[in-house]
């Protein structure tokens, strides 16, 4: 994977930088700012890691992400160079109308946009995890255990531990070289996976409660009463839209998570050739072929009926 020029310019120019990434924060995101905040510490750079969301307690394994801010002054940016991380606009950031020095966005997402005086988006990659990873060999920076482990969280997240269709031969041997740097999989895997609290659980069977299976589309939803009831939050419906996915006849996996009264984050899920990118796209959303997301203001009946019908409408059966 080639790295730009300019790229490798940019990070050599200055000693000072403010790194983020999008808001609800997952190991892809978090283990690509950790990976190259320690990369460039190791130069003697500076980094502020901004993050709007607070970093999920199921994250909490990967090294340094208490080094995480939302609490810093954004007017004090201005004088700062920005590198976005795992998405391509500032508002998928939680940051609206800031000025910035300069500007570079690392991302594999294929829904593109504009921002960046320096842009590297390679919709290809299997996790912009992978990208930093030859972002820091061509930087000649030594592989710690620390960065192994973050870069190897995020390039297992984003590959559903090596399952997903875009784990190919390039994608084990980077994973293979993190092993060697100090990544332990087992532990990673179990901290990805298996250490769910009892009322994430309980409200996981809710969720399953709710199931809905229409023209090969399955349609779970978790409402702000679901979370009232079991202690939970939103962080907690992590993961909850794959499970539909398993069944074989399922198409398209569906999560309405609701935000506030008739607000809805909504998670798309998909197998082979069904783009969902394109179906997130259409309500102003974006994300990967397989997995995609969007908010829409609206009651659930509605917004389940606009998205059927967006769906009917670009995989007619």
């Amino acid at each position: 994977m080639k790295v730009p020029p300019e790229l490798l310019a940019f990070l050599k120019e200055d000693d000072d930088f403010f790194i983020t990434t999008h808001i609800n924060p997952e190991p892809d995101a978090l283990g690509s700012v950790l990976a190259l905040s320690s990369a460039l510490a190791t130069l003697g750079k500076r980094s502020v890691l901004y993050v709007r969301d607070p970093v999920p307690e199921m994250y909490h394994f990967m090294p340094s992400h208490e080094k995480f801010t939302s609490n810093i002054p954004l007017d004090s940016l201005k004088q700062k160079p920005i590198i976005l991380l795992d998405c391509n606009t500032l508002e998928r950031a939680g940051l609206k109308n800031i000025r910035f020095k300069s500007s570079a966005v690392i991302d594999h997402h294929e829904t593109e946009k504009e921002f960046g005086d320096i842009r590297w988006i390679v919709p290809q990659a299997a996790a912009t995890g992978i990208m930093i990873f030859y972002l820091l060999k061509e930087m000649g920076i030594a592989l710690s255990g620390d960065i192994a482990t973050t870069l190897y969280s995020a390039i297992a997240i984003d590959t559903g531990t090596f399952r997903y269709s875009n784990t190919t031969a390039e994608v084990l041997k980077v994973g293979a070289e993190l092993i060697e740097a100090g990544a332990e999989p087992a532990t990673i895997a179990t901290n990805l996976y298996e250490i769910w609290s009892e009322k994430r659980f309980r409200l996981f069977i809710l969720a399953l409660n709710t199931l809905e299976i229409i023209d090969d589309i399955a349609i779970i939803c978790v409402t702000k009463a679901m979370f009232e009831k079991t202690g939970t939050g939103p962080n907690d419906t992590e993961m909850f839209v794959s499970f539909p996915r398993m069944m074989k006849d399922v198409k398209v996996s569906v999560l309405f998570r609701q935000d506030e009264t008739d607000f809805w984050k909504v998670s798309l899920r998909s197998r082979g050739s069904m783009n969902v990118a394109r179906i997130a796209t259409q309500f102003k959303g974006g994300g990967h072929r397989n997995a995609a997301g969007y908010q829409i203001k609206a009651d659930l009946a509605t917004a389940k009926e606009k998205l059927l019908k967006i769906i009917s409408q670009n995989f007619p059966s």
